[in-house]
């Protein structure tokens, strides 16, 4: 940026209605700028935004950028767009999302960034949720629903800002962090990375924003993690099967599949945690966030009742009601490893029969992933494929929803195509039973079917 980011007065931002763009249009907002926006399409997000006093026009409106003396862009802005491109006609300074929130966070004492292919969302808003139970009033960023903070955001003081960091498009490199954690590292975004050696090495250039005294957490049970050049003397390790300085022990399940297990710090018994939120990645992700609020001094008692608290974020096996006596669930899953997790969740809840109503998101991976789809896909008991959602995406791979439900037939032939998310409902409604379990999974607005059903 070629000014402190004081200096400037009248921000615009492109695609405004964005899970992290409005967080920073509202943050931005209380900081005193004067902020507009742009969006395709109205949404809560935009309305909200509006409620704040921010003008959204819906569409493009050149106009308002000649105002501007900043505008920000998300990584799915295309160079010709017609807003994006006036501003640069016009001379006015234009960045990119993530490297305008790098500098936007130098503001902050502590940035806590938590990164991986899975689990970012929540294992971020377990941090979150404990620093604001401990009274340390964090400024709060994450990429999902979080119901204590009702939104995704949070304005706090400028002593901890807490982030959701993403690798897609190698984001996660503007940021400055003095923590960090890596959940996992698995092949995805390959639209953008290619292979997993690349998406290695853009984790192994997170790892080396870390200043001297940074501090480092990282998965152990992760394979592709230990690729990766560790600074030993930064570095805190947690996991389930390979020895770790944080480790979970004597898993058990309640009949709701609720863990309970005792954790073992430096092969000492720390306490017995007991979790709200199902999985076995959930108590991954809990003791990820247990040692990083360790390493802030937050008391034991408050990282273990905030963790009991704590029931899960938007979208994430989100349990959203019920029709005809079949629960509702939604996942945000869009990776087989995700939708593997999903199904492991699925089978510690008694139910009689499993509808898996999938949306893939974007052509890119459903062509790279398709037979890992299939393969995990096939062990719901009924598979309902809608269109793919394309996202940013024209389809140049010639991949096609026949193209997953043959693959799937192979090995379960409950498996149907339905385009859209009305015929979904309305063949849900003619086939789901009682105690049946109806989930909805997918990145795009697949959940659309469970509003439909639940008539929201």
């Amino acid at each position: 940026m070629n000014k402190n980011i004081k200096e400037y007065k009248k921000i615009h931002l492109i695609g405004i209605g964005g899970a992290s763009m409005y967080a920073i249009a509202a943050m931005l907002k209380n900081d005193g700028y004067e902020v507009t926006g742009s969006d395709m399409q109205e949404s809560t997000n935009t309305k909200y935004l509006e409620s704040l006093g921010i003008l959204v026009t819906i569409g493009h409106n050149n106009e308002i950028i000649k105002n501007a003396d900043l505008v920000i862009y998300t990584a799915a802005i295309k160079d010709d767009d017609i807003e994006l491109s006036f501003a640069k006609k016009m001379g006015i300074e234009c960045v990119e999302r993530a490297l305008f929130l790098g500098e936007y966070t130098k503001q902050y004492d502590n940035l806590i960034c938590i990164s991986g292919t899975h689990g970012k969302s929540t294992t971020t808003s377990m941090v979150a949720t404990i620093f604001l139970n401990a009274n340390l009033n964090p400024t709060i960023n994450i990429g999902a629903f979080l119901k204590k903070i009702n939104g995704n955001y949070y304005i706090g003081e400028k002593k901890y800002f807490i982030l959701e960091a993403c690798e897609y498009v190698d984001s996660f490199l503007h940021f400055h962090p003095t923590s960090e954690i890596i959940l996992n590292i698995d092949n995805d975004h390959l639209d953008y990375f290619k292979n997993i050696d690349n998406t290695k090495k853009s984790f192994q250039k997170y790892i080396n924003l870390l200043p001297n005294n940074g501090y480092l957490i990282i998965n152990a049970d992760d394979k592709n993690i230990k690729d990766l050049n560790l600074p030993l003397d930064k570095t805190k390790t947690y996991g389930i099967t390979n020895k770790a300085d944080l480790m979970a022990k004597n898993i058990s399940y309640g009949n709701l599949g609720f863990p309970t297990f005792d954790i073992y710090y430096n092969d000492e018994y720390y306490d017995t945690f007991t979790l709200n939120v199902l999985g076995t990645h959930n108590i991954l992700n809990a003791l990820a966030a247990t040692l990083m609020c360790i390493n802030y001094n937050i008391d034991k008692k408050v990282i273990k009742e905030s963790l009991k608290e704590f029931s899960g974020v938007g979208r994430r096996f989100e349990y959203l009601g019920e029709y005809n006596k079949a629960h509702i669930f939604d996942d945000f899953a869009h990776h087989p490893t995700e939708i593997e997790s999903t199904y492991n969740s699925s089978k510690a809840i008694k139910h009689n029969e499993t509808w898996a109503i999938f949306q893939s998101h974007t052509y890119s991976r459903t062509y790279e992933h398709l037979k890992d789809f299939a393969k995990i896909l096939s062990k719901f008991d009924h598979i309902i494929i809608c269109d793919i959602y394309p996202a940013r995406e024209t389809n140049i791979w010639n991949i096609k929803e026949e193209d997953l439900v043959n693959l799937i037939k192979k090995n379960n032939t409950n498996v149907i195509h339905i385009p859209t998310y009305d015929e979904i409902a309305t063949y849900l409604k003619a086939h789901v039973k009682p105690n049946d379990l109806i989930l909805t999974i997918g990145a795009g607005p697949i959940n659309n079917v469970a509003n439909i059903l639940l008539k929201k």
